[in-house]
This record gives C-alpha cells, sequence and structure tokens, in this order.
C-alpha cells in the first residue's frame, strides 16, 4: 500500500527536479547565448583592432614588414593580454604568422591554409565568426573570427585587401563554466531535496496522523466502542481539523443514537410487557375460574384498554417506519390551516374536557391557504395539541394560534405547565426522548410524538421550535403559503 508520506515526497520531489531542469536548462542557454556572443563580439574587436594596426603599420614609412620585432612582440602582447592566438594569413589563405597567448605551440600553424569557407566569408561578407578547427589546424574546435587587412594603394589611393586576421579563442573557459554550473545545480537540488525532504516528512506526518486516528476510531467504532474520539487536533484550523471535528461530531451522535436505541428498547420492553402481562393475567382469571363472573365484565374492560394501548404503540411504531422510508413523498395540496386545526381540536374534545383545561384560539378572520399534505399536518398538530394536554396544569388554559408573515404561516401550540430545562429544550425532538420520565407510564408515551413531527416538518421542507419560559412552552411551525 502506497502511504500519503511516499506520495507527496514522490511528487514534491518530481516538482523540484523538473522546475530545476527548466531553470537550470533556461539559465544555461542563456547564460551560453550572452557569454559566447560577448566572447565573439570582443573577439571581432580584437581582430579590428590587430587589421587596423597591421595595415598601419604596413603603409608606415619605417615598416620593414610583419618579421619585424617590434611588431611581432606588439601582437604577442595583445595575444597574451586577450589569451587568444592570433594568425596572419595571405589573400590566398597560407598563414605566415602566428602568435599564442594560450601557451600553445604554433609552429605547426605556419605555411598552413585557412580553409576556403573561412576566406570566402571573409572576402565576401567582411567577417568570419563560428566554431571551427580550421580543417585540422588547431587541436580542438575553438572560436574564430577573421577580418581582413585593408591598405591603401600608393598610386591610385584605391583600397585593397593585403591579407586577413584570425584570432582564435579556446573554449575551455566555457566548458569550466559549466562544470561549475553543475556543480552548483547539483549541490542547489541536493540541498532543495533535502531540505523538501525534512518538510515533506514533518507536513505528511502532521496530516496522516489524524487520519490513522480516525481510521483505529472507526475499527473500535466497529467492535462497539461507542466513546472512540479523534484528540490532538483541537487547535488546527485546516481542512484536517475540520475532518476530526466532524468525526468527532457524528461519532457523539451515532453514541447518542446508540444510547437512545437501548433506551427505547428498553421503553418499549417495558411498554410491551406491562399490558402483556395484564392481559394475560385477566384471560387466564377468566378462563381458570380465578375471576368471579360479576368481575369479568371489569375484567375484559380492562383487557380492552391495555389492547389500545398496545395498538397506539404499535401505530407509532409503524409512523415511525413509515415516515422514516425512503418512498416516503409528502403530497402537496392547498388547504385551510386554520379548518384543520379547528377539526383536531374538536376530535380531542373529550381529553381537554377530561383534563378540565380551556381553550383560547387566535386566529385570523377568513381561511389561510398553505401547501402541504393535510393528513401529514393533521398529524403533526394532532400530536402538539396531545402533548400539551398531557403536560398542562389541570385548570389552565391552551392556546391555538395562526399568524401569516411573509410567505409563511405560524402555526404555534401554547400550554402552561412545567418549564422545560434550557438543556432539554434542543432534545426534544429527539428519537426516544422523555421530558418527563417519572410520569412515562401514566402518559402512554414512548418518546415518538416529537420526533414524528419534527421528521414530517423537515419533510415539507419547513421548520419548527420550541421555547419555554416561567411555565409557558410554545411550539410553532410554518407552512408555505398557497
Amino acid at each position: 500500500m502506497k502511504s500519503l508520506y511516499r506520495r507527496q515526497f514522490a511528487m514534491m520531489a518530481a516538482v523540484i527536479l523538473v522546475a530545476f531542469l527548466l531553470l537550470g536548462g533556461a539559465f544555461a542557454l542563456l547564460s551560453y547565448q550572452y557569454i559566447v556572443q560577448d566572447k565573439q563580439d570582443s573577439m571581432e574587436r580584437n581582430a579590428n583592432y590587430i587589421a587596423n594596426f597591421t595595415a598601419s603599420y604596413l603603409t608606415s614609412s619605417m615598416a620593414s614588414g610583419i618579421q619585424d620585432p617590434g611588431y611581432q612582440l606588439y601582437i604577442a602582447s595583445l595575444a597574451n593580454i586577450s589569451g587568444s592566438t592570433v594568425l596572419l594569413a595571405e589573400n590566398s589563405g597560407e598563414i605566415v604568422y602566428a602568435s599564442s597567448g594560450m601557451g600553445e605551440n604554433v609552429s605547426a600553424l605556419l605555411s598552413g591554409m585557412v580553409p576556403g569557407e573561412c576566406m570566402n566569408a571573409i572576402n565576401s561578407a567582411g567577417s568570419y565568426s563560428g566554431h571551427s578547427s580550421l580543417d585540422g589546424l588547431l587541436p580542438d574546435k575553438s572560436f574564430v573570427t577573421g577580418v581582413p587587412i585593408r591598405q591603401s594603394s600608393y598610386i591610385t589611393g584605391n583600397i585593397y585587401q593585403r591579407g586577413v586576421v584570425l584570432v582564435v579563442s579556446g573554449a575551455s573557459s566555457l566548458t569550466t563554466m559549466w562544470q561549475d554550473l553543475a556543480a552548483i545545480f547539483l549541490l542547489s537540488a541536493t540541498a532543495v531535496l533535502l531540505l523538501a525532504s525534512a518538510a515533506s516528512s514533518v507536513t505528511s506526518l502532521r496530516q496522516t496522523k489524524p487520519l490513522k486516528d480516525m481510521a483505529e476510531a472507526m475499527r473500535r467504532f466497529g467492535q462497539g466502542e461507542f466513546d472512540a474520539r479523534v484528540t490532538g487536533c483541537e487547535g488546527r484550523q485546516d481542512e484536517v481539523g475540520e475532518l476530526a471535528e466532524v468525526f468527532n461530531a457524528m461519532a457523539g451522535s451515532l453514541a447518542k443514537s446508540e444510547a437512545q436505541r437501548s433506551e427505547f428498547i428498553a421503553n418499549v420492553s417495558h411498554e410491551l410487557k406491562t399490558p402483556m402481562t395484564t392481559i394475560a393475567g385477566f384471560a387466564d382469571g377468566i378462563l381458570d375460574g380465578t375471576i368471579p363472573r360479576e368481575k369479568e365484565a371489569e375484567a375484559l374492560s380492562t383487557i380492552s384498554s391495555e389492547t389500545r394501548r398496545l395498538s397506539r404503540l404499535v401505530r407509532r411504531m409503524l409512523d415511525l417506519s413509515r415516515l422514516q422510508s425512503s418512498e416516503n413523498v409528502t403530497a402537496q395540496e392547498r388547504f385551510d390551516v386554520c379548518e384543520l386545526l379547528l377539526r383536531v381540536l374538536v376530535s380531542l374534545e373529550g381529553k381537554i374536557t377530561g383534563r378540565g383545561l380551556d381553550v383560547e384560539t387566535q386566529l385570523p378572520e377568513g381561511s389561510v391557504m398553505v401547501w402541504g399534505d393535510p393528513d401529514a399536518i393533521t398529524q403533526v398538530c394532532y400530536n402538539l395539541l396531545d402533548n400539551a394536554i398531557k403536560f398542562a396544569f389541570t385548570g389552565t388554559a391552551l392556546t391555538l394560534g395562526v399568524q401569516v408573515k411573509g410567505e409563511k404561516a405560524y402555526v404555534s401550540v401554547r400550554n402552561l405547565g412545567d418549564t422545560i430545562p434550557p438543556e432539554e429544550l434542543k432534545e426534544v425532538f429527539d428519537r426516544f426522548h422523555k421530558t418527563d420520565r417519572s410520569r412515562s407510564v401514566d402518559r402512554e408515551g414512548v418518546g415518538l410524538g416529537l420526533y414524528i413531527v419534527k421528521t414530517i416538518i423537515n419533510n415539507h421542507r419547513e421548520s419548527i421550535a420550541v421555547t419555554s419560559e416561567d411555565g409557558v412552552t410554545t411550539f410553532t411551525f410554518t407552512l408555505t403559503i398557497a
């Protein structure tokens, strides 16, 4: 398995090498062109100077030709100063004089011939510049620059070509420069690669350690250790820190869901066990004659009540399964939410009267048409109103309201009872959550009613909120105006 460190280091090393190759190649090319051009310009200036000096020297009345020791000493000095070899040749190409400032033996050059292409270039273009060995006259290819020696005729005054001057400079200096550049390049590339390796090791370790911790936490999660969390990323302000934070949040949510599932199983087991035990006990009592005939009607009434209780539990479970099904699609119809709320109120009139509660309505005049699934919203209103009835203080009033704001209708259900603690307000819509556990048996609930409400509202792409202050608890949800 390839690790992230190896991939990152290979990518970084490849990028650095490519960058160095491109920069080194561009720098070498530009340096070569600049140095070669500068060298050729310098050699051409020297060649022109020697040609002009030679022409002046030969036309001087005191001149005795290029064999004059003074002339040769001067040309040798110029050759030594410029570090080049100076050749003088006749128009035919025959070399008649050679002086080297590079310490080379020039005797082999004397009486040699300058190649025809070089002479043709000087005769036709007025100069020659190139990289040549002069057809083997030079031991290695060197930079060669040639210019003509032009004199003025004593008789006619016309300018004619007396010969040519060739200035030769070796390429050893450039070779040395390339070697130095290569050494600098390799040294720099090695240093940068070492630094990149160290930086890559640090950054890769910083990136991969949290990922390994997450993988280990996931393994522990899979083995049932729901308290596993990723630590050490609390101060990171990057994507890895964000991923660790999201993972911990997910782990907390899963752990909470697992705790709620266990609680739900316990609650359902309790809710199922109690009525089933009661039903079995009274049924056996009737069958074996333990219960007298005059009390059989009372026993059958208890069996019927417990059966309905089981039916409510099963119905809630089926509603929850249907709402969580991926096939559940919320129908969109126009309906009057005020009329729907009043119908729900009438259906619960018996419970309201039994609890000794009053009802106050704050509904607008006329209809409030909204979009949604009437059956689902009916269930929402029923659950909220039934919940308000259960937890309202006897003798207080329930308040039902509908208010239109912009494109939304706000439906509210309010009761007066115990204040829900702030830490539990954010949990009232969770599955299996029961605010009042001490009276859960009497209240006939398993903590699914408000979760079903939240699920239906979410399916409608609407919102629901709850507030509880000074004993006044209000649930408010929204619907889109049609």
